[in-house]
């Protein structure tokens, strides 16, 4: 079992990896390829299908500089072969204070690769209703 719950944390580290890296130093545009064609996103309470429609969402966001830090990543092998990822930390936007944010991934065998059928993203900023 040690060897089949490596590789599923391989694989989910080195996607969180590559999705923040490509997120905060490149062109957002090429974050779609990480997605499935049906992809679903759900960018702070609005949802987007569709690989166009979340690069364009993502790749169209109201900032010029980010920087996303990692706190803490759990990741699980799901029963029907996919992995599923839970990242927490913080991003900074353009020389703003720190926020807290939580972000979800559902990775899905695709041939030879993996991609992302679901994301939901959220700041930690909400406020709980009283």
């Amino acid at each position: 079992m040690a060897t089949v719950k490596q590789i599923w944390q391989d694989i989910g580290e080195g996607f969180v990896q590559a999705y923040y890296n490509q997120f905060d130093n490149t062109d957002r545009t090429s974050l779609g390829n990480l997605f499935s064609n049906d992809a679903c996103l759900t960018w702070e309470g609005s949802p987007f299908q569709g690989r166009e429609a979340i690069t364009s969402k993502l790749a169209n966001l109201p900032f010029k500089q980010i920087k996303h830090v990692i706190t803490e990543q759990d990741i699980q092998p799901t029963v029907d072969g996919c992995i599923l990822i839970m990242v927490f930390g913080q991003l900074k936007v353009d020389g703003e204070p720190p926020m807290a944010f939580h972000q979800v991934f559902m990775l899905k065998g695709e041939g030879c690769s993996w991609a992302c059928t679901n994301n939901v993203f959220r700041l930690g900023i909400h406020n709980v209703p009283a």
